[in-house]
């Protein structure tokens, strides 16, 4: 099998990396990334770290190669995967969008946070949400519609999301969390999970040796984790920015429910059993959380446990790479489910350890 793919907004973080998994894996065939700011530019002149692995040069967004692959990835900003995905979804074509497009199931919800309509709600009606471990029918359903000839859409999860709910979604899914209770998530991220674009937060002089918050109760992340949870207006959700490039860490503050345990050990073996066939997810023992440079350069999850008994709150917290598991590496995953490939088909599950 040889699966002909492009990549559209290939030269930001998560397109670019998206440009080093592609290479490497074994069915597909990259024939175009995108960048209408470098068209022209060969992808190992910006990224040297390419050099002697790929002679593909920057085209435009229009570029008709697009037009004849099999899969396209989408790494554009939000509003612009509204625009190119139907012509490919109508040719027969498989999109996975890494942006938030295609994530809100309600289009209400979408213009709320987004403050623009949503103009592809038939389309929205259709998309596979991209988050195998916690979403596999929609996954399934993909694969199904591409084996019968016809185009699929994927809308893969955010960083913050996915790290958040592979955390929580478990507890939430068993009964274990108090019904009508704020959830309260503290989660910080490596800088490449702002773009690629220097702003006055994300300049080195700025960023180095210093830790912020920002996005308090306004990030656009905090309706898709309430919509995957299933906790409509119960998510107090605060990102941070720290110093490193990536990585992205997520403690999640979950109030036990009266009758649930308060056993930790417990609850490690049911999260253990939640994820026993989840080849990303790893759970931690008790009295071990995860860490950030674990999971760097995989598609990856780790998640660590503990109850504070005294206030009856359960501690989840789960760490990812956001450029792998948050972005490019899950995406990945999302097509190989869709082909019917081994979904580890080309994705790192070891971390450089050092």
């Amino acid at each position: 099998m040889s699966i002909k793919c492009g990549i559209v907004g290939a030269a930001g973080f998560a397109g670019v990396e998206l440009i080093r998994v592609a290479l490497r894996h074994p069915e597909f065939e990259l024939v175009a990334v995108t960048s209408n700011e470098l068209a022209g530019t060969p992808v190992a002149k910006e990224y040297p770290g390419f050099t002697g692995a790929t002679d593909l040069v920057f085209a435009k967004h229009d570029d008709p190669a697009i037009d004849e692959c099999d899969l396209v990835f989408l790494a554009v900003p939000h509003t612009a995967a509204m625009a190119m995905a139907p012509k490919i979804v109508n040719r027969g074509g498989v999109v996975v969008d890494i942006s938030a497009d295609f994530r809100l199931k309600d289009p209400a919800v979408y213009e709320q946070w987004y403050k623009v309509p949503h103009t592809q709600t038939e389309l929205l009606k259709r998309a596979a949400f991209g988050l195998p471990e916690l979403f596999p029918d929609d996954l399934a359903r993909a694969a199904q519609e591409r084996a019968q000839g016809k185009g699929a859409l994927v809308g893969c999860a955010g960083c913050y999301p996915t790290a958040t709910s592979l955390a929580a979604a478990p507890a939430v899914r068993m009964g274990l969390v108090a019904d009508n209770a704020p959830v309260v998530v503290d989660a910080i991220s490596g800088v490449t999970g702002a773009g690629k674009k220097a702003t006055a937060r994300t300049h080195f002089c700025f960023a180095d040796e210093n830790l912020e918050a920002y996005g308090v109760a306004t990030h656009r992340h905090t309706p898709e984790i309430e919509q995957i949870l299933g906790i409509p207006g119960r998510l107090v959700f605060t990102p941070h920015l720290a110093p490193l490039n990536r990585g992205l860490l997520s403690t999640v503050n979950l109030p036990l429910a009266a009758d649930a345990t308060r056993d930790a050990q417990e609850i490690i073996e049911q999260y253990k059993r939640y994820y026993q066939d989840s080849t990303f997810v790893t759970v931690l023992d008790k009295g071990v959380m995860p860490k950030t440079s674990s999971v760097v350069g995989t598609n990856c999850a780790h998640i660590g446990l503990a109850v504070n008994e005294r206030v009856g709150m359960l501690i989840a917290v789960g760490a990812i790479d956001n450029l792998g598991k948050g972005a490019a590496d899950q995406a990945v995953q999302c097509a190989n489910i869709v082909w019917g490939l081994p979904e580890n088909l080309g994705l790192d599950t070891v971390a450089v350890p050092v």
